[in-house]
């Protein structure tokens, strides 16, 4: 029965936007993060990146799958392009701990990724942008 499925609740799993130099130090790039500042490895992981606009234009979808991700560490995950901004932005996360599989839909609206809205970062010793 449905009622006996337990959907359990991501916490301390972030997807964060920073903004860094490229490997040259010729320009900053805007790099997309995973975050996990739980007291656990995280296992299995997939993330499915894909971007909507509102008059109907989609960008790539962009699959990534990473073994492990340890306790209080962080792992980069993808370049995103100042081109997507004004889209809906969603980062799709599915996870293992242990048995138990996590679900989470990080979504940055459109016009939302800038450094206006940066903030301190778990685990990271920069700033940058924490969806939710």
């Amino acid at each position: 029965m449905k009622k006996d499925i337990v959907i359990p609740v991501v916490k301390d799993v972030y997807i964060a936007i920073v903004k860094e130099d490229n490997k040259e130090k010729t320009a900053q790039d805007w790099i997309v993060y995973l975050i996990n500042d739980s007291l656990e490895p995280i296992e299995s992981i997939m993330i499915m990146s894909r971007g909507k606009h509102e008059d109907g234009r989609k960008t790539s979808t962009f699959r990534h799958a990473f073994k492990l991700v340890a306790a209080k560490s962080a792992l980069k995950v993808e370049l995103i392009m100042e081109d997507v901004f004004p889209f809906k932005n969603e980062f799709i996360l599915t996870y293992f701990i242990g048995p138990t599989l996590y679900d989470h839909v990080f979504t940055a609206a459109p016009h939302s990724i800038s450094e206006d809205h940066f903030t301190a970062l778990p685990i990271m010793k920069q700033e940058g942008i924490l969806l939710s």
